[in-house]
């Protein structure tokens, strides 16, 4: 692990705790690159959906194609349900701040899945619950996961199955509010639609990420496009998703998906989970007879 890389603190109100942005673009472990900060608009996501330029060994999108008056072949099947759209521009400043990973797997990980109303409903119905307010918490507890709307609302959803779907409606804005209830610091590295969301490139948890503070909230409000700004993230078809015009390896593939690798720092942690190992802590674990020698 690469000393001294510098992670991104971002401002927020009084009533939140300040957040950070782990910066460093080698994989945890890695060398070099150690206290290196990455230049405004050559390590976040494109301006607007279509800016990536594609190299000479990537197919043209399709997008591109029709820019340049080039066929486009059969048109593509408009895909039901709701993807995240490249939304309105969002002042997000941020600081660097270092981090440590404790390890180069994540402590935990969190998976949300979302669309819209009608398809989730239909989903809760066929496997017999409905749709609530609904926070995830992660690993033993310690850190809690939810999507909120524009007025800080827990976005409604459920978990069945192993899966958590999350209600969203076409053209809301939405955000990611991360809460941790430890002492110790994590870092989130956080992927919409399988895209990282600093970079907007395919998510990699091996990429660094956002910090969130001991009994701080994190709020990820959009893709970041500088150290100043992020793009709102807004419910929208699928064809208007910032992945399917953008990412030229997976484009839509990934849509409908929120995902999460959340790393501890490096030292002692004092989790819910350790807490209440001290808690049951037993004086005389054994209380049977001396056994005869061998």
């Amino acid at each position: 692990m690469s000393l001294g890389k510098r992670v991104r603190r971002h401002p927020w109100i009084s009533t939140i705790p300040m957040l950070g942005l782990a910066v460093g673009l080698t994989a945890c472990g890695a060398g070099g690159l150690a206290d290196q900060k990455v230049a405004s608009g050559g390590g976040y996501a494109p301006s607007s959906p279509g800016a990536r330029a594609a190299s000479a060994d990537e197919a043209p999108s399709h997008a591109a194609m029709a820019s340049r008056g080039e066929p486009l072949g059969e048109p593509a099947i408009d895909r039901p349900g709701l993807g995240t759209s490249w939304g309105e521009a969002v002042a997000a400043p941020i600081t660097f701040s270092p981090f440590v990973r404790s390890g180069s797997s994540p402590w935990a990980e969190v998976l949300f899945h979302y669309n819209d109303a009608e398809g989730v409903a239909a989903h809760a119905q066929y496997l017999g619950t409905r749709p609530a307010p609904l926070e995830i918490y992660a690993g033993d507890g310690a850190l809690s996961v939810a999507l909120v709307d524009e007025a800080g609302r827990t976005l409604p959803g459920f978990t069945a199955g192993g899966r958590t779907l999350i209600v969203g409606e076409d053209g809301a804005r939405y955000r990611i509010v991360v809460r941790n209830a430890t002492s110790a610091r994590f870092e989130i590295v956080a992927s919409v639609d399988g895209l990282d969301v600093i970079d907007g490139k395919p998510a990699d948890p091996n990429r660094r990420g956002y910090l969130v503070d001991p009994h701080g909230v994190l709020t990820i409000d959009g893709f970041r496009t500088s150290d100043d700004v992020v793009a709102a993230f807004r419910f929208g078809r699928v064809a208007d998703s910032y992945a399917a015009q953008t990412d030229q390896a997976f484009g839509d593939r990934n849509v409908g998906v929120i995902g999460m690798a959340i790393f501890a720092e490096r030292g002692m942690v004092w989790t819910p989970a350790e807490l209440g190992r001290r808690e049951t802590a037993d004086p005389f674990p054994q209380r049977g007879y001396a056994m005869p020698p061998r």
